[in-house]
């Protein structure tokens, strides 16, 4: 599966949720503006039970996660 089919798969999937108050990690990684790259790794590693299978993902989080704080927000 490329990148793109990947996202659209996370585009169209959420992960469960259990009460209908926003979680307080949720909120976090929202601000930080990486809650699609949080979210696709959280799936891949449920789909896969294997972090090492999902590498692309966790790299596209740190990626993220770097912009953010680099940009000092």
């Amino acid at each position: 599966m490329n990148n793109s089919e990947k996202e659209t798969a996370v585009e169209n999937r959420s992960l469960p949720v259990e009460d209908e108050d926003e979680d307080e990690w949720d909120a976090r990684i929202k601000k930080t503006g990486c809650y699609k790259e949080n979210e696709a790794l959280l799936i891949c590693h449920f789909d896969t039970h294997d972090w090492r299978k999902c590498t692309s993902e966790m790299k596209a989080f740190k990626d993220c996660m770097n912009s953010y704080k680099n940009a000092g927000i």
